[in-house]
């Protein structure tokens, strides 16, 4: 495939200093890999890498903001185009393009050749990441990130289980190349989710550890996990916490009361089953 990286000209925290990557793949039925947020210099840019060629297909990962908001003015700049993505409707609401539903394992024209279509929820309901078998490519979105870990946002439709579901899912695919929606091109997929998985079992077992000592609220956990966190980065350490006590409670491990959580084993010897 003949693909472009194109910035989204959105930099922040979270969407990198020159904001997210989205990708052009040229060819005989021109496509674009997410939409960013709509910025002049974003479509100025995706105009020049197709060269006047029309826009066939926009592809969006998944619904947050800085991946399917710039989908309203594509489509004002390129009316003839189709819009792709998983459904979520409370978020496709937001955007207001006729949006074309993806399936899983569907196949997608881009380009001079096809995209597989690999459900990967997790970070988002929605989300998806695209696979080019010519090539052994795959456009991850926002799955991983080289030198830092994803937030899974549990407020927003985040599910810590899936999301390490589907990290072993794009694992098993091993792709020779890996483009994400954030960060440098990823050069070895499997360390990379290996280092993920290792993360999110030290992170468990931090708040299990933290929740034997004496039950805790999420924003007390936050404090004492991230002791120096700046006020920009509570929020998404208290989605990221808030995910994995969710899968603890799911698994049976912890249970939240009034707002504090704690561990299931209790001190109460009769709940405990000594008798004693």
């Amino acid at each position: 495939m003949d693909v472009t990286l194109i910035p989204g000209c959105n930099p922040g925290p979270f969407t990198g200093p020159t904001g997210n990557n989205t990708y052009v793949i040229r060819g005989q039925q021109p496509a674009l890999i997410d939409a960013a947020t709509g910025a002049p210099g974003h479509l100025d840019a995706v105009a020049d890498a197709l060269a006047g060629a029309p826009l066939c297909r926009v592809v969006v990962t998944h619904g947050h903001g800085d991946h399917a908001s710039g989908s309203v003015a594509i489509a004002a700049r390129w009316p003839d185009a189709l819009f792709l993505k998983v459904p979520w409707p409370e978020r496709d609401e937001r955007y207001r393009v006729a949006w074309r539903p993806l399936a899983a394992d569907e196949r997608v024209p881009a380009g001079d050749g096809n995209l597989r279509v690999v459900y990967t929820p997790g970070h988002a309901p929605d989300h998806v990441c695209l696979l080019d078998e010519s090539t052994d490519s795959l456009f991850s979105g926002d799955m991983v990130i080289q030198g830092r870990s994803v937030v899974v946002p549990a407020t927003q439709g985040g599910v810590l289980t899936l999301y390490l579901e589907s990290l072993a899912r794009i694992r098993e695919l091993r792709p020779a190349r890996t483009l994400p929606a954030h960060g440098p091109e990823i050069a070895d997929l499997d360390a990379l989710v290996g280092e993920y998985l290792e993360h999110r079992r030290r992170r468990e077992a931090q708040i299990i550890a933290a929740l034997d000592s004496a039950p805790q609220t999420r924003e007390s956990l936050v404090a004492s996990i991230y002791p120096a966190l700046s006020d920009a980065l509570q929020f998404p350490a208290g989605e990221s916490v808030l995910a994995h006590l969710r899968k603890l409670h799911d698994q049976g491990d912890v249970r939240e009361e009034d707002g504090e959580w704690r561990t299931q084993r209790s001190s109460d010897p009769l709940e405990d089953g000594n008798g004693r």
